[in-house]
């Protein structure tokens, strides 16, 4: 909270609540969601679109306590179901797109990784998403359906600390989101053989400081543009 909280000062220097939209957005996403910003500022000028990247279920708790958010975009429905029963939702929130859990392993795969039966092994080092972000729960159902008891070693608030281990080989294996191992150069990804989904949800909050900017940023991600730019980076539509 202290960290958004500068953020927000810091970005309100020289502007109002009208001229920025405050868009909480799951980590998973944060390539895309800075091209869509960049798209959103383009076609409307003189709006800011400050960005806030994080865990799903950290974002969710911002949220319920007070952080004057605008649009909230979370990387499952659980989480945003929550908010939505705190009475903090305007309208309907939408699943605006998809992705699939992969294994992440360091460039060249130096360990061997052949699968997820491999997160058993105690002398590799395992990781996966904290149990309470989207992509650790997806890790989690996936080991479980795969009837493996992984041997983790660490558990990562979001899907970007996670990866960013993978990538500096501090990690043998991790379970991420196809997208990020798609962005990140250092980083090969694995196959599993049942697909994993996970669902993003979007709303605009009916407490947001800029509801005008708040919906229109909503409809950008929902519009054609909006969804070319996700599909382009490896999302796929719902």
């Amino acid at each position: 909270m202290l960290l958004l909280a500068l953020l927000l000062l810091f970005s309100g220097c020289g502007s109002n609540s009208n001229d920025r939209v405050l868009v909480s957005a799951a980590a998973s996403l944060t390539d895309a969601f800075t091209e869509l910003e960049a798209g959103f500022e383009a076609d409307n000028s003189g709006t800011d679109v400050i960005l806030n990247f994080a865990g799903s279920s950290t974002l969710r708790e911002q949220i319920l306590e007070g952080a004057p958010i605008d649009v909230f975009a979370s990387a499952n429905i659980a989480n945003m179901d929550q908010v939505v029963a705190a009475g903090l939702v305007e309208g309907t929130p939408m699943v605006f797109i998809s992705n699939q859990l992969q294994i992440a392993v360091p460039g060249g795969n130096p360990a061997g990784i052949t699968g997820l039966v491999d997160f058993a092994k105690e002398d590799l080092l395992i990781g996966l998403c904290a149990e309470a972000v989207p992509c650790g729960d997806l890790g989690r159902r996936a080991l479980d359906t795969a009837g493996v008891v992984a041997a983790i070693d660490t558990n990562e608030p979001d899907v970007r600390s996670l990866l960013t281990k993978v990538e500096a080989g501090e990690l043998d294996a991790a379970l991420v989101y196809a997208t990020d191992v798609a962005s990140t150069a250092g980083v090969d990804g694995i196959m599993m053989p049942q697909v994993v989904v996970a669902d993003y949800s979007i709303a605009a909050l009916n407490e947001a400081p800029n509801s005008n900017g708040a919906e229109a940023f909503f409809d950008y991600v929902l519009s054609p543009e909006g969804q070319s730019i996700l599909t382009d980076h490896g999302f796929v539509a719902p």
